[in-house]
């Protein structure tokens, strides 16, 4: 034992062995530790033990392999805390910014505990308004700072499989870990909110009879609350700040533990659920040149970041945060793809939904799919088997690159939301967009062998208004977050039928309630993979807010309290996901064509309210917000294990966007009656009954039926 550097308690006696270059972070083998970090700049490396009371022992690192700095220290064991101290120039101007009063984590930690304080200590420049963060400050960070810690990674996971659910089966369920369960009033208090909530038996229950199989999480890497936000008394709720990219974050655990991150994993896999997650590798919680340094930026600042050309003190940003993770670094990529793998074969998950993932295509340059991040996971055994979803823009030059990812890729359909939304809100000229993403949008993704199902659609996620305030707002409504409602989109294609937020006009209400429906059926009618907004299935509200992202409380939690509008609104939806799923019709993996099969009978028939094809006048009118679609069930396209042909019901749907109520003629197919399944102007939604070929069929104004005949 001997006196810390603080001379206020003994430590242990650490000693450092040589060690290893690989694996990156900190790894227990039964008998020590060995760490080890990447910096290609660094002149020298401190690693930092903690005690229980918060003092620190400080071990330089003398051994250096291809730029990894590493050590083994025997004796040391999980449960310790550790941080890294760096050293080199302190030069902005150039892109470097070491600073070893700086604290920083583990880049390849596996946890991540303790709060950030936040102080001026967590800057590494003299904040004095005049020197523009050119002055290095020399106060220590670490009594405030979160602490890497080392981690037992063995788990039993028993007979756990992935549930591999189909492309063309598959059906999303958009979630924040905390929102989910923090009102629910049969979860356990203790659980509300964290990772074993989301697994509650009751919340298995949940998903099994609304029909959802997998459930894409909300960013749950370690992230932090910008101190701008803490200021204002407010957390960045939604948690795109992300500064740990293999640690889950402790606070939605109830037992402080990563093994309960994984019991989640393990208990959705049991009850047949895929579980999805989101990530974020463009950029991290450091900001821009005036931002703290917390981790990358203190390790190796022009490795990890995109920096201006001409002015590297400055950072190159196409994520609107200050600062993009750099792509081009081989060590970069090494980082996303090692963190992507941990994920998969450590946590368990299915697959991943990346935020802005146009930045990670763009290598040193613009936006393009032969850049080594997509061949790195295209190659990989692991992550090319796993499901990989964009979210297909950034707001850098050519950033909207919809429809641009390569095969193995399904995309974040922003244009399905837009034509969605506008038709329904009688805009204009939507037909023919309408058409095309109802039928998977074959203009987007039928070239280089993509699918329908690499169309993610939806009308509502968790960025923008939930599906009841799209119907019941014009306007967003976000002065609680504090910037006089400036922030958030201002454009969002919604209605508020009449009356602009709550209101007590029945008529008014009513029709809210036909649009959710319309909204909803339009989503699960569609060609494509559905995304489901938690909450929207039960009338979710943010009060307008269409930008909860520092709204960590009733705002952005879901209300599970009863309520008979609701509860209609969630059977509908579940019968809906259930007439899905028995109808191959509607979960085609090859695109329609519109041509006849050897019985003249097409994929797709396009109907006027006379039941005959729509012409091109018919399509070209800008007024024309009625139509029919036919699709037969005899062409699905599809074949079974053994070569056969899929045959399903043929499919009926008869849309009136109109304000006027519409006839419709039946359209004569096979000679059989058409049976009513959905009329989203009842009250519940269900239609019942058959009706003959070629008999006339009212449709309410703003309403959809839905219809099916046999083909056997």
């Amino acid at each position: 034992m001997r006196k810390s550097r603080t001379g206020k308690a003994s430590v242990p006696a650490w000693r450092v062995e040589a060690g290893s270059a690989a694996p990156l972070g900190a790894h227990w083998d039964g008998e020590g530790v060995n760490f080890a970090l990447y910096s290609g700049t660094a002149e020298g490396v401190e690693l930092c033990l903690f005690d229980d009371e918060g003092h620190e022992t400080r071990l330089p690192l003398a051994r250096r392999t291809y730029n990894v700095w590493h050590g083994y220290v025997p004796g040391c064991a999980p449960g310790q805390r550790y941080g890294w101290r760096v050293h080199g120039p302190w030069q902005p101007e150039q892109g470097l910014r070491f600073n070893p009063n700086k604290l920083l984590l583990d880049p390849y930690a596996r946890a991540i505990v303790g709060p950030l304080n936040w102080t001026p200590a967590h800057y590494a420049y003299v904040q004095d308004g005049e020197s523009d963060g050119q002055v290095m400050d020399e106060t220590d960070n670490a009594a405030d700072v979160p602490k890497s810690q080392v981690v037992d990674e063995r788990f039993d996971w028993g007979d756990d499989r992935a549930p591999r659910i189909a492309p063309g089966d598959t059906l999303f369920y958009e979630a924040h870990v905390k929102g989910l369960t923090m009102r629910h009033p049969e979860v356990p208090q203790e659980l509300r909110g964290t990772y074993a909530g989301v697994a509650h038996p009751v919340m298995l229950d949940y998903y099994r009879k609304l029909g959802v199989t997998s459930i894409e999480l909300l960013p749950v890497h370690h992230f932090v609350d910008d101190q701008r936000l803490v200021d204002l008394g407010l957390k960045n709720y939604w948690g795109y700040n992300s500064i740990g990219f293999f640690a889950p974050d402790l606070r939605y655990s109830a037992t402080g533990s990563i093994h309960e991150f994984k019991q989640m994993v393990k208990d959705l896999h049991a009850a047949g659920l895929e579980v999805i997650l989101d990530v974020v590798y463009n950029h991290t919680a450091e900001g821009n040149h005036l931002g703290p340094t917390l981790c990358f930026k203190g390790i190796d600042n022009p490795g990890y970041y995109r920096l201006v050309a001409d002015d590297p003190r400055m950072y190159f940003d196409v994520t609107g945060t200050g600062n993009t993770l750099n792509c081009h670094n081989h060590q970069v990529l090494q980082l996303i793809a090692d963190s992507l793998r941990y994920w998969v074969e450590q946590m368990h998950v299915d697959g991943f939904r990346f935020d802005l993932a146009s930045t990670l295509g763009r290598g040193a340059g613009p936006f393009d799919q032969r850049t080594g991040f997509f061949a790195i996971l295209a190659q990989d055994p692991v992550l090319s088997r796993v499901k990989l979803i964009a979210e297909p823009w950034d707001i850098g030059e050519g950033g909207y690159q919809v429809g641009g990812f390569p095969t193995g890729w399904a995309e974040w359909n922003g244009r399905y939301r837009d034509a969605v939304r506008a038709f329904w809100k009688s805009d204009p000229g939507k037909l023919a967009e309408l058409s095309s993403r109802l039928c998977g949008s074959s203009d987007l993704y039928q070239h280089d062998g993509r699918a329908p199902n690499d169309s993610i659609n939806f009308v509502t996620v968790h960025d923008g208004f939930t599906l009841n305030d799209l119907v019941s707002y014009n306007d967003k409504h976000n002065e609680a977050n504090g910037e006089d409602n400036r922030d958030g989109e201002s454009h969002n294609n919604s209605w508020n039928c009449g009356a602009e937020g709550p209101t007590d006009d029945a008529e008014v209400l009513a029709l809210r309630e036909r649009q959710k429906r319309n909204l909803l059926a339009t989503l699960f009618l569609s060609q494509g993979t559905p995304l489901l907004l938690a909450g929207d299935e039960r009338g979710r509200t943010q009060g307008g807010n269409n930008n909860g992202y520092c709204q960590d409380n009733e705002i952005g939690w879901l209300d599970w309290s009863p309520d008979p509008r609701n509860e209609a609104l969630r059977l509908f939806t579940q019968r809906l996901i259930a007439f899905r799923k028995d109808q191959p019709t509607v979960r085609r993996t090859t695109f329609l064509s519109g041509e006849p099969d050897e019985e003249g009978h097409k994929d797709v028939t396009w109907l006027d309210p006379d039941a005959q094809e729509m012409s091109d006048e018919h399509w070209a009118d800008p007024q024309t917000h009625v139509f029919g679609a036919l699709l037969c069930g005899r062409n699905t396209g599809e074949a079974d294990e053994l070569g056969n042909p899929v045959i399903g019901n043929s499919l009926l749907i008869l849309v009136n966007g109109s304000p006027e109520p519409v006839t419709f003629t039946l359209p004569v197919h096979r000679t059989r009656n058409w049976r009513a399944h959905f009329d989203t102007a009842a009250d519940d939604g269900l239609a019942s009954g058959e009706l003959p070929v070629g008999s006339d069929c009212e449709l309410t104004p703003r309403s959809l039926k839905v219809f099916t005949q046999s083909a056997r």
